[in-house]
């Protein structure tokens, strides 16, 4: 797989979430930040990161890092996906529909941040199982990696595009 090179890219960057966490020690308590976020252009590339730090804005500049080291390209059909898929990760479920034009991003939380920053604009969405920001956005990022265009398709068949859409005509 091609690495995508992040300077290049004009990306928009998005918080899912922050989180704080403490450790009790002998000498009291000391808290630290989690942040997770994700980037992306609107036309199909994004990527997520998680940083952890003691100050939040440094935990997010560290998820930004790790975000466009973990670019990935995804198959958009139009302004939606070109297949219905689920996308799972531990106990989470994510499943995202293709939606006709005009119907909008249904979806909450960390898979709607994932699904604007990558650029669908009309899709549905439904989460399964367990609900944690983390499990989800991974959900959706291995949903969203799993997409296969018909020329895709095609050629792991070995046959052209046409044939493939004849049987269906």
């Amino acid at each position: 797989m091609k690495r995508i090179d992040p300077d290049e890219l004009e990306l928009e960057e998005r918080v899912i979430r922050i989180t704080p966490v403490d450790r009790v020690r002998k000498g009291g308590r000391s808290r630290s930040w989690n942040a997770l976020v994700v980037v992306g252009n609107g036309q199909g590339i994004f990527g997520m990161g998680f940083g952890k730090a003691n100050e939040v804005p440094e935990a997010i500049r560290k998820g930004m890092g790790n975000a466009r080291k973990n670019l990935v390209e995804v198959r958009l059909s139009g302004s939606t996906i070109p297949h219905e898929v689920i996308g799972c990760y531990g106990a989470s479920r994510v499943m995202l529909k293709p939606a006709l034009p005009g119907t909008g991003v249904i979806a909450g939380g960390a898979v709607r941040a994932i699904l604007e920053a990558v650029g669908v604009r009309d899709i549905l969405s439904k989460s399964l199982g367990n609900n944690n920001a983390l499990n989800l956005a991974a959900a959706t990022m291995d949903g969203l990696k799993k997409l296969k265009s018909l020329q895709d398709v095609a050629r792991l068949r070995g046959k052209t595009a046409e044939e493939l859409l004849s049987k269906w005509a």
